[in-house]
């Protein structure tokens, strides 16, 4: 595997204000979602380092940490890239609007689940978006820190982070304040591709 980096964010640090403000979006991104990099970089430059001595490593351990680090880095990289400036009239279309309307009955509902999903992760977390691999189907999700109950086989197509550094700078203890402006900022052009590929 090749040495991971941190992908600049596609949009200026300003564009997701006031939703997430300049200092959250900079911390968040260049020291947060860094470490996450740094974490799994770390963990592969010491199994690659044992292959060639032979030595001993606690790979129970060691799994655990690079799933923690690689799944933080994955998740925020599809954050990052399905986001965007604030658009008012901010909602669906096409196949992503039919998808969830198949799903959930309407962008309403959809639009609810999420939300209550998001605000009663326990602790640090995500709320996801998933493509079922059996059918298509989208599924709304928990994951606990970075790696815990997961949905084996389905595509994440969408990803919000509720840890406290996402969001408490700008909102204290107001979880539900931050997910509800979440969807002014959806990049829905990019889930829907997201959504195709996943096909």
């Amino acid at each position: 595997m090749q040495t991971l980096s941190l992908s600049p964010l596609p949009y200026d640090y300003q564009a997701l204000a006031p939703w997430m403000s300049e200092t959250v979006l900079k911390l968040h991104h260049d020291k947060h979602h860094q470490a996450y990099v740094d974490g799994a970089n770390k963990v592969q430059s010491q199994l690659a380092e044992a292959r060639t001595s032979g030595a001993e490593l606690d790979y129970k351990a060691l799994a655990k940490e690079f799933s923690f680090h690689m799944n933080g880095h994955i998740l925020h990289e599809l954050l990052w890239s399905t986001l965007r400036a604030a658009n008012d009239n901010n909602q669906p279309s096409g196949e992503m609007l039919l998808a969830i309307n198949s799903s959930f009955g309407s962008y309403q509902r959809f639009v609810e689940e999420f939300n209550k999903t998001a605000i009663s992760v326990e602790g640090s977390g995500w709320a996801l978006v998933y493509v079922n691999p059996l059918d298509k189907s989208l599924m709304i999700g928990q994951v606990e820190k970075h790696n815990l109950n997961g949905l084996a086989g389905c595509t994440v197509i969408m990803a919000l982070d509720v840890w406290e550094h996402a969001y408490y700078l700008d909102y204290q203890n107001l979880r539900a304040k931050f997910v509800e402006g979440y969807w002014n900022h959806v990049n829905w052009d990019k889930v829907e591709q997201l959504l195709n590929a996943s096909k």
